[in-house]
């Protein structure tokens, strides 16, 4: 049973009283609706007001939208609201995971290639000052996952890179600036992520890591972060078959489940070798990673059986919420372990200062939004300026100069909108307009209207007489439901790849993944930007001019074991 006078609750006897009688005197209806945090709702499409009296959910996620709209939405959830509400976002990268608005201040990996803390301080600092302007209460962040495969398309930048102690300290530093804010971070994802190369949002992945190999890696972030006393932590889609075997060891294949089903992972590992006592939230259970491991109306109801407390997001809200009634109708879900649930649940918004024992909301917006923009411009500035990575430059050709190259050719691959929730960064415009106010003449290759003459025909001498200099830019994101971030070359003849990168001086800046130098390795000259936002582009068209240094240093390996990718 949970303990409340232990971390990461440490509630006066006066406080749990108050907790233990709540949940006594809650009816069924308010328990299961504690267990569920659902979608963020639109006022546009749904009645806030009816939703939350219908359904008393323990918390909602949002999306960014407009400010003041998602304002007066929390707003509207939280006075409709019998018990306080956590309101999360995904505030991985900056203020922006909540509202339009918000500041996108960078990537963690790009944090982490400043090597200073003191960046992801100010990451969760500007997160959590935006959200809470509009009453966000909660962060699904800091990722404490170990970027271990440079093949994975949901983590990369998403970490704060490969080295544990690195990622455990930039972690603290971005959770610390979030809790400044009143902002509650939830670590996550259980058990790791980065280690397989697919994605649980498409299947069950898998942390295919020894016990003895997790427990000196992913183990010993969790083991900090729970002494830390932390108060809330995701649980993955994502296997981890060497544990469930340690702890069962009769187990069968078809029986090993993913953390967000796994008694196994949940009671045994994460609460019964490293002591975690607090909050557990699964991942969005409309994941494929979630939904193929069984039945979802049996699934519902294993994941709470499992040890797991709150169930983020819904299908068909009354058809889940009709799973769990009828799971402990039947008793395969005792009420036992719902009030279990119930009571980390109301302890953590009592501890987190969610709520008081008269269950007043003590987190709540401002009257005036006061976004400090320009402060928060001028911080991610000054990380980027910090973090923009010269991962090798063969033959000299940097600085690059109109004196040097007068005539740029700008080749950008990637800048879509595919794949779900990306950041957004579209770089080309940027770039584009950047080098022509540096007093460079720039011609932008266009994939979708190919000049087949040149694709086919042309040769060095024919380029030489167009342009100086190639400059490949990718903003090949990471984002969920896709398979990979690998460069993706136009199909017909490989048409916008550098085939005379032997002969025409060619540089290559990746603003969203370091790792491209897998797919060309015989490029001479590679900068690793980390983000597409304005500031690392900013930065990095300096950097690549001369104007200032390079500083960063790589938390990755951007060769990914390829010594040829050196030379």
């Amino acid at each position: 049973m949970v303990d409340l006078k232990q971390k990461p609750y440490n509630l006066n006897q006066s406080q749990i009283n108050y907790v233990e009688n709540k949940v006594k005197q809650m009816t069924l209806d308010e328990k299961v609706g504690q267990l569920f945090f659902v979608i963020g709702q639109d006022e546009d499409s749904v009645d806030i007001k009816a939703f939350i009296k219908k359904y008393q959910p323990g918390g909602m996620m949002y999306r960014p939208d407009q400010a003041q709209k998602i304002k007066r939405e929390i707003a509207t959830a939280q006075t409709s609201s019998q018990v306080p509400l956590f309101f999360a976002a995904n505030l991985e990268s900056g203020g922006n995971g909540i509202i339009n608005e918000g500041t996108w201040f960078g990537m963690p990996l790009e944090m982490a290639a400043t090597d200073d803390p003191h960046n992801a301080y100010e990451l969760g600092n500007v997160a959590g000052s935006e959200a809470r302007q509009v009453g966000a209460n909660m962060s699904f962040a800091p990722i404490v996952d170990l970027d271990q495969n440079f093949r994975n398309p949901i983590m990369n930048t998403r970490t704060f890179g490969d080295n544990q102690q690195r990622v455990t300290k930039m972690a603290d530093a971005q959770a610390q600036g979030l809790t400044e804010n009143d902002i509650i971070p939830v670590i996550k994802h259980f058990p790791g992520d980065g280690v397989d190369e697919r994605d649980q949002h498409l299947l069950s992945s898998i942390n295919s890591l020894s016990t003895e190999d997790w427990m000196t890696s992913y183990g010993q972030i969790y083991r900090h972060f729970i002494d830390q006393g932390v108060s809330s932590i995701m649980i993955a889609h994502i296997m981890q078959p060497a544990w469930e075997r340690q702890l069962d060891p009769g187990i069968a294949d078809e029986d090993l489940r993913p953390a967000s089903s796994s008694k196994l992972l949940i009671d045994g590992l994460l609460r019964n070798v490293l002591h975690f006592n607090g909050l557990t939230i699964t991942d969005a259970t409309p994941m494929l990673g979630y939904n193929t491991a069984l039945p979802r109306k049996e699934l519902l109801p294993a994941t709470i059986n499992a040890g797991i407390d709150m169930i983020l997001f819904n299908k068909n809200i009354d058809e889940d919420y009709a799973a769990i009634k009828t799971a402990i109708q039947n008793g395969t879900l005792t009420i036992e372990r719902v009030n279990e649930a119930v009571t980390r649940i109301l302890g953590t918004k009592l501890a987190q200062g969610v709520m008081d024992s008269d269950e007043q909301t003590l987190i709540t917006a401002p009257a005036q939004l006061d976004l400090h923009q320009a402060d928060h411009l001028a911080a991610a500035q000054a990380a980027a300026k910090q973090a923009v990575t010269l991962v090798k430059d063969r033959d000299q050709l940097l600085p690059i100069t109109p004196k040097k190259y007068p005539r740029i050719r700008l080749v950008v691959l990637g800048d879509t909108d595919d794949g779900g929730f990306k950041e957004g960064g579209h770089v080309t415009d940027a770039f584009k307009t950047g080098l022509e106010a540096q007093g460079f003449q720039v011609t932008l290759f266009d994939q979708r209207h190919l000049d087949f003459h040149e694709v086919f025909e042309e040769g060095v001498s024919d380029l030489q007489q167009k342009f100086d200099l190639a400059l490949y830019v990718a903003n090949v994101e990471t984002a969920s439901n896709q398979t990979t971030t690998r460069l993706n070359w136009v199909h017909l003849m490989a048409a916008d790849a550098p085939w005379f990168l032997k002969s025409i001086p060619t540089v290559f800046v990746s603003t969203a993944n370091p790792y491209h130098l897998f797919d060309i390795p015989s490029v001479s000259t590679f900068v690793n930007a980390y983000t597409g936002n304005q500031a690392s582009i900013d930065a990095t068209l300096r950097k690549l001019s001369g104007q200032e240094p390079f500083l960063g240093k790589s938390p990755v390996d951007p060769f990914c074991g390829d010594l040829t990718a050196k030379l």
